[in-house]
């Protein structure tokens, strides 16, 4: 499935639902489910859970269903948080950018610093704009 696929399917109810069986830490059965958004019955939880099921998102183990972790493939999981991995890439950008302006700033400046001021400006901007893209259509 591709990721506009996903994104498609991951919305509204469903993209709750999913989230909500990708933090469990095992098995989620539909009552579970539930009760755990307050959805008023267990056919809207089973409608979410098997259109789930059908986009492949998430898989039946055991008594209930878990989130197939390919679907992750650019996160880092932090206890019950995803982060996407192209926040790692800008949180290295921006201390590369706090490391040229104040420890390797010269006493005049040059058209190489300048340059490379430009760069890391850009690859942070570019890196911070991808794990937004990515955060959105998770979350």
């Amino acid at each position: 499935m591709s990721g506009k696929e996903a994104s498609i399917v991951l919305e509204g109810t469903t993209r709750k639902v999913f989230r909500f069986v990708y933090r469990q830490h095992g098995p989620v059965g539909i009552h579970d489910v539930q009760r755990g958004l307050g959805l008023s019955s267990p056919s809207v939880a089973h409608y979410h859970v098997v259109k789930l099921l059908k986009a492949g998102l998430i898989r039946e183990e055991g008594e209930g269903y878990v989130v197939d972790k390919a679907v992750f493939e650019d996160m880092i999981r932090v206890r019950k948080t995803i982060i996407p991995l192209q926040s790692a890439y800008a949180i290295f950008f921006l201390t590369a950018l706090v490391v040229l302006v104040t420890f390797m700033r010269p006493a005049q400046l040059s058209s190489m610093y300048v340059f490379a001021l430009f760069v890391v400006v850009v690859a942070f901007a570019v890196s911070l704009l991808e794990a937004y893209k990515v955060t959105r259509t998770i979350y």
